[in-house]
C-alpha cells in the first residue's frame, strides 16, 4: 500500500513499538509497583525524546506556543498519563495477550470521538472494520 504522506508506515511502526511496549513492560513490572514502573518509563521517554528533539534541531521555545496548543497538549498529556497508569496496572494483574487487545478498544473510541467531535466521516467499509475490532475485543474480554 503506497500513500502520498507515508502515514501508514509510521502507524505500522507505532503498532510494532506498542506491541513491544506490552511485552517489555510485562517483564519489567515483575516485582515493581506499576505506578513506579510508569514513572520510570516516563522519565526515560522524556530524556530520549528531549535528546532527539535537540539533536534534530526541532527545539523551539514552548512558551511561544498559542494557549490553545498548550491546553490541548496538556489534556492529551493528562489522558496519556491516565492511560499508562491504567495500562500498567492491567498488565501487572493480567496477561499481556489479553490486556493489549482490550487496550486497543481505543481504536473504536477514537473513531466514535472523531465522528462526534472532529466531524470525521468514516466510510461504511471503515465502520465495518471498526466494528470487527470491537467484536474481537469483546470476544477476547469475555472468553471463558
Amino acid at each position: 500500500m503506497v500513500t502520498s504522506t507515508g502515514w501508514f508506515y509510521w502507524a505500522l511502526l507505532s503498532a510494532v513499538f506498542a506491541a513491544l511496549t506490552a511485552i517489555f513492560a510485562k517483564v519489567g513490572i515483575q516485582g515493581v509497583d506499576s505506578d513506579l514502573a510508569t514513572l520510570i518509563r516516563t522519565a526515560i521517554i522524556i530524556v530520549v525524546l528531549s535528546a532527539f528533539v535537540a539533536y534534530t534541531g526541532k527545539w523551539v521555545n514552548p512558551l511561544e506556543l498559542p494557549p490553545k496548543t498548550w491546553l490541548f497538549l496538556g489534556l492529551s498529556g493528562l489522558a496519556t498519563g491516565a492511560s499508562w497508569v491504567c495500562y500498567f496496572r492491567a498488565l501487572k494483574i493480567g496477561e499481556a495477550s489479553k490486556v493489549a487487545p482490550v487496550d486497543k478498544l481505543s481504536l473504536v473510541l477514537v473513531a466514535v470521538f472523531a465522528f462526534t467531535f472532529l466531524g470525521e466521516r468514516p466510510s461504511l467499509r471503515e465502520w465495518s472494520g471498526i466494528a470487527m475490532v470491537a467484536g474481537g475485543v469483546l470476544l477476547l474480554a469475555f472468553k471463558r
